[in-house]
Formats: C-alpha cells, sequence, structure tokens
C-alpha cells in the first residue's frame, strides 16, 4: 500500500470528519433546503450528466462481462433517476432526528432524565455497482446530520462521481462544507484497507456488496461495521393460503427485480396444497425465464426443473433462479427458514391467524411478513425516504436503516442543584 494512497484517503476522512462537527449543528432548514437543490439539479441538467456519465459506466461493464442482474443493478435510466430525486424529498418530509427526545422521564430527586438522538460523526460506505447508494446514503447522512465518505465499485466510478458533484454542489450553495458528503477519488482496491482502519477518524463503516465484500471488510475493520452478507429471502405458502395471491405474491418476490437483495430466493409450500398449487407456479415461472431448483417432493409436481442441491438452499442468486420445496406444515417451514434463513426478509402466504402469529414471533428476520411480497423490505417501500443499508446482525439496527439508525442516543439530564448522596 503506497504511502501516498494512504496519506489522501486519510486526508479526505479527516477533512470530512471536521465536517460532521459542521453538519452535526446546521438546522434542519439547512439541511432540507440541501436535499431540495439535489433533487431539483438531478432532475435538470445535472441529471442528464449522470445518465451520461451512467452510460459510460454500462460500456465498460457490459464489455466485463457482468451478469444481466448486475447491470441492471448498475443502470440508470431518467424514470430511475427520478425516483431517486423522489427519494430525496421523501426525507426532506420526514421528521429531523437530531435532537429529539426518548425515554424522557422524571426521577424522584426531581430530574428529569432522558435520551437524545444525535449524529454517528463520519459514517463510511463500501458499494458495488449500485449508484442510486450513492444519493441514498448522502440524503440519509446529511438529514441526520452526518457525514459521508463514499467508497464506490470500479464499474459505477463515473456514475458515483456524477451523482456526489450534486451533493457537494448543494451543501456549498448553502453555506454547509462540501466536504460533508466524500467520495474517494481512486479505483484501487486498497483505498478500502486505509478507509476501514481510520479509527478515530471514521465512526461506523456500512459495507454493501456482495458477501465476500462484506467479510473482507467485517475482519480487517478497526471501526464499527453494520453487516448485512446476504439476502436468503423465503416466502412459505400455507395449506390455508389463498392460491392466486400466493402465486402474486410469489411471481413479485422473485422476477420484479431478481437482482437485489429482497429477492425471494427459495419458495416453501405446504404438502397439502403442492399438487395444485406448483403445477401453477412452474408454468408462471417459467413463462418469466426463472429456473426451477426443485426437491424430489416438489419435482414430482413440476416439469424441466434441476435437483436442489444441499449448497441451493443457502445461496443468494441474485438472479432468475429459484429453490422450491415441499414441506410438511409450518413447524417443517419454521425450522427449513432457522437452518436457510439469513435474518434478512421472509414472508408467508396464509389465511390462519394462528399461523400468521406463529410467523411473526418466531421466525427471526429483520422484516417478517403475513401475506406481502419480500420486496418490502426497503427504506423506500418502509417508509423512511431510502435506506444507508439493510442490517442483518441486530447491533446497533436491525432491518432498513433510515434517519433513526443513523443517530446514536445520548443521556441528557436537566437538574436544579441535585447532587449524588
Amino acid at each position: 500500500m503506497s504511502d501516498d494512497l494512504t496519506a489522501l484517503v486519510t486526508g479526505l476522512a479527516q477533512r470530512a470528519k471536521d465536517a460532521s462537527r459542521v453538519l452535526a449543528n446546521a438546522s434542519s432548514a439547512q439541511k432540507n433546503a440541501v436535499l431540495r437543490r439535489a433533487a431539483d439539479a438531478l432532475r435538470g441538467a445535472a441529471g442528464d450528466r449522470v445518465i451520461e456519465a451512467n452510460a459510460r459506466d454500462m460500456m465498460a461493464a457490459e464489455q466485463m462481462g457482468l451478469s444481466k442482474a448486475m447491470l441492471d443493478r448498475l443502470q440508470l435510466d431518467r424514470s430511475r433517476l427520478d425516483a431517486v430525486a423522489d427519494g430525496l424529498e421523501q426525507v426532506v418530509s420526514l421528521p429531523d432526528p437530531v435532537g429529539a427526545l426518548v425515554e424522557e422521564r422524571v426521577l424522584e430527586n426531581g430530574l428529569r432524565v432522558g435520551k437524545m438522538r444525535a449524529p454517528l460523526g463520519l459514517i463510511g460506505i463500501i458499494y458495488e455497482s449500485r449508484p442510486n447508494v450513492t444519493a441514498d446514503a448522502a440524503s440519509l447522512c446529511l438529514k441526520s446530520g452526518n457525514a459521508v465518505l463514499l467508497r464506490g465499485g470500479k464499474e459505477a466510478f463515473h456514475s458515483n462521481t456524477a451523482i456526489a458533484e450534486v451533493f457537494t454542489q448543494a451543501l456549498a450553495d448553502e453555506g454547509l462544507p462540501a466536504e460533508a458528503v466524500t467520495l474517494l477519488p481512486t479505483t484501487d482496491r486498497q483505498a478500502t484497507l486505509v478507509m476501514i482502519g481510520l479509527d478515530g477518524i471514521v465512526d461506523m463503516v456500512i459495507p454493501r456488496g456482495g458477501e465476500g465484500l462484506i467479510r473482507f471488510v467485517a475482519e480487517h475493520a478497526k471501526v464499527p461495521v453494520i453487516q448485512h452478507y446476504k439476502g436468503v429471502c423465503h416466502v412459505f405458502v400455507d395449506r390455508s393460503a389463498d392460491p392466486d395471491m400466493a402465486l402474486e405474491i410469489a411471481l413479485n418476490a422473485k422476477v420484479q427485480r431478481p437482482g437485489v437483495c429482497n429477492a425471494m430466493e427459495t419458495l416453501l409450500v405446504d404438502a397439502a396444497v403442492a399438487p395444485t398449487f406448483l403445477p401453477k407456479l412452474g408454468a408462471a415461472m417459467g413463462a418469466r425465464g426463472v429456473e426451477l431448483h426443485a426437491d424430489d417432493r416438489a419435482a414430482a409436481h413440476l416439469n424441466g426443473v434441476k435437483p436442489a442441491s444441499e449448497a441451493d438452499w443457502d445461496t443468494e442468486y441474485l438472479d432468475l433462479i429459484l429453490n422450491v420445496g415441499v414441506v410438511d406444515g409450518i413447524d417443517a417451514a419454521l425450522e427449513h427458514v432457522a437452518k436457510h434463513g439469513s435474518n434478512h426478509t421472509e414472508a408467508i402466504v396464509t389465511k390462519d391467524a394462528a399461523h400468521a402469529d406463529r410467523w411473526l414471533r418466531e421466525v427471526d428476520a429483520s422484516l417478517v411478513l403475513v401475506n406481502a411480497s419480500t420486496r418490502f423490505n426497503d427504506g423506500f417501500a418502509l417508509g423512511l425516504g431510502a435506506e444507508i443499508g439493510i442490517s442483518t446482525t441486530k447491533l446497533h439496527a436491525y432491518g432498513p436503516m433510515g434517519l433513526a439508525e443513523l443517530c446514536t442516543l445520548k443521556w441528557v439530564g436537566q437538574g436544579e442543584g441535585q447532587v449524588r448522596q
């Protein structure tokens, strides 16, 4: 690792850290004004520049041989960019978490105590492919009073640079330090090692990408890491499920956008309804180009499927590939999810209220659903405006990380001369 690279990353991080102290005390009006400027810019000429930059990245990615799913994650068109701008405006509409008091109470001695939400400081984001993460991370960090240090993948370098410039310009226009949004201007992978070793400068790191990237960061970081290894998400079709609803949910969970972490990777079907439900599912998935990997019991009701290996049940495909298994009731489904789930998103389709309640209580995942697609485990879909990541590690957040999850809670107290006896 070169001394020049270490000096570059450390210097940029320190300036971003200095900016975080200014941003922590910025008013809600200032922060919202920055986000409105950024949204307007993305809908205007700056957005055109982002799309042009993305076209350069797409061309290079195709030459690199990236999969269709990865190309889908990388691509930005006008519709997707407008959705990014919509997300910024939704963040504007959300309450500012900084300074909010929770769990306030008065002690017997008259001391009023509570917890106050406060920014974390400088948050590092390491991510691959999806350039919309640049905007999501910047908007949520800014609104929650944090500075952000961004380390994007080389496949999205031009797109990330163009989006980051939108935010730095908006910050400067509102009199706030442009360094509050800092994108590392290098594709050198060693920059990641420098960044995650900056204990005392970087307050928390969130890696977003493949399992290999996240494990690398978790193993080498000297700063706290929010982890999300993979999304092995399940849908269980209970014996009482409405078959039409179950089919619609399964199709949405798998094919609407297969290259994202909240897409379904395994469908479990109660043996009582497998003979009638699976042929319809097989035809519908086949018509949409989905490759099915099935256990022996499921394969008996499906045509043209591949046998599911033991490793398949733990695989995050991020592609039009689906595991299908038949289970003997909700107990077996719960056991399968406990063994093979990744604490991400798990859904049941059922009319049985007792089964729905058991699923909600017993499944350990960051989002547990009844009669809804796994695709809802998303900050925008859950009303957070955007998300900076989906934590599957429970500390200090579990699930999509929005504004409140980007703050810590500090104890505060107001007295009238009380002293400890």
